[in-house]
């Protein structure tokens, strides 16, 4: 490996890391606003951190007061070059995998059962337009040896070029007293899915749609004339 290709691994690999340390620095400051992730958006002029929230106000803050102790935060603890901090909401916060498993995890940690946490959750998202839904929840449950769950609707894509593009997945974990459980969430999006790809259910309720229009056609057919 050249000296050239060396730099330029390492410079991939700093920036995938100082982009690791802000996201979990946002996750955790911004944890009540329901974070659901970043993008960093560099100009010759500064840095733009966009964050993307469920609940927008409580991530401003009354008069703004939030935001700018964020900003004062980042400033402190990167060194970001004329940092500014946007806040963007989700408008489908239950189409967004990293927001619905930390509010599993939340509802979890306030005594709900996890199945019906995840149960609620895999409804809501469902019920929002997703095409498939998937959670996964492991440790010890029930009792002192860990076991996994799983509850699933609709259909995800498990592999290739559709799940890359169409499966919006996240994992966060809750401490709880009989130890820690792993939350995995994947939700498949509708609107992300190739123009190829039908589900069963679609195909169905066409065939219906059309099964009416032909029987339709077929009376107004055979009506006599004059009547």
């Amino acid at each position: 490996m050249s000296v050239q290709q060396r730099t330029t691994v390492k410079s991939i690999l700093t920036s995938s890391m100082s982009y690791a340390d802000l996201d979990e620095f946002f996750e955790k400051e911004l944890r009540d606003a329901g974070y659901g992730g970043l993008e960093v958006q560099k100009s010759p002029v500064g840095t733009t951190l966009k964050v993307y929230v469920a609940r927008p106000g409580l991530a401003i803050g009354r008069r703004g007061t939030g935001i700018k102790d964020l900003t004062d935060k980042v400033a402190a603890r990167f060194a970001l070059p004329n940092a500014q901090i946007a806040v963007t909401e989700v408008e489908s916060p239950e189409l967004n995998a990293r927001i619905m498993a930390a509010r599993i995890a939340q509802i979890v940690s306030r005594g709900t059962a996890f199945r019906r946490a995840a149960q609620w959750t895999v409804n809501n998202i469902m019920s929002a337009g997703a095409a498939g839904v998937e959670i996964s929840v492991a440790g010890k449950l029930r009792s002192d040896r860990s076991h996994g769950e799983k509850y699933r609707a609709g259909v995800v894509p498990k592999s290739g070029d559709t799940a890359d593009r169409s499966v919006d997945q996240a994992t966060t974990d809750v401490l709880m007293k009989l130890g820690l459980y792993g939350i995995k969430v994947k939700i498949a999006l509708r609107d992300a899915l190739p123009p190829d790809f039908q589900l069963k259910e679609d195909i169905k309720e066409e065939n219906k749609e059309g099964n009416k229009e032909d029987a339709t056609t077929q009376a107004e057919g055979t009506t006599e004339p004059g009547n």
